[in-house]
């Protein structure tokens, strides 16, 4: 018998409107836990509004409306207060699209968080940091200049150390916002590489704008289109056997 499938997270008519602008409509999917999930659309479609909301990152804006339910943990991460947003996002590491490094040392950006929400020692700070620069394949290019300015690094590098950085407070979700379309094609290779390792602990949520990319790398994939979902399933389904008219349109490249 088949395992039944975790959901790490489940949105039930979720409903986002900017200055009026219904962005996100009535979105009900299920996420599941430790795959590669991709969500893909066409530019405007919705895809990091959805994102961001996962971590309630969409608050820090003025003028956004959020309805609807978003479960984690078996519990509705919406209708938590303000003071306990910080434990939800330490549970949602971000990976942004353009590398951002904190301005400090190359070891400290994988620390800061550490220290945050850690009472670690010196020598538990250094072997965590060792650990998570192994963890991205940097370790050996930054071991001899750790307390070099992060700014220094290429910017592939810099991209592998923010997923250090956030890897570092062992979150349960990686939320990753088209984290290599300002990155070199050789850069770009070693992050999606990093992204199939990293789902074997982390459920790995993944926003990107080429359909090449998707086929690559996901598990599961969530189409938008005009800030509704029209398809959602394993990539195995939605690539192979699409059931909806816009989805054929999109494979197809007839919608862009």
């Amino acid at each position: 018998m088949n395992k039944p499938i975790k959901i790490q997270i489940e949105t039930n008519n979720l409903n986002v409107t900017y200055h009026n602008n219904h962005v996100l409509k009535n979105i009900n999917v299920k996420i599941p836990a430790k795959q590669l999930i991709a969500i893909i659309g066409p530019s405007g479609c919705g895809k990091t509004t959805l994102l961001k909301s996962f971590n309630r990152l969409l608050e820090i804006q003025d003028d956004v409306r959020i309805s609807g339910q978003i479960i984690v943990d078996g519990g509705n991460i919406l209708a938590h207060k303000a003071s306990e947003v910080p434990d939800i996002r330490k549970k949602m590491g971000l990976l942004s699209q353009k590398p951002s490094p904190l301005p400090m040392s190359i070891y400290e950006n994988v620390a800061y968080g550490l220290r945050i929400h850690h009472d670690k020692s010196k020598e538990e700070l250094d072997q965590a940091v060792e650990h998570c620069l192994k963890e991205t394949g940097l370790w050996d290019e930054v071991k001899d200049r750790l307390h070099d300015p992060a700014s220094r690094l290429s910017l592939g590098q810099q991209q592998r150390l923010c997923l250090s950085r956030a890897i570092a407070i062992n979150p349960e979700v990686l939320l990753c916002d088209e984290p290599t379309s300002a990155l070199d094609p050789i850069s770009a290779q070693q992050i999606e590489k990093l992204l199939l390792k990293l789902k074997k602990e982390y459920t790995v949520i993944l926003v990107t704008h080429t359909l090449r990319q998707a086929k690559r790398v996901a598990d599961y994939v969530i189409f938008l289109y005009f800030g509704e979902v029209v398809e959602h399933g394993t990539a195995n389904e939605f690539f192979n056997h699409p059931k909806d008219a816009k989805t054929k349109a999109y494979l197809g490249g007839e919608i862009s």
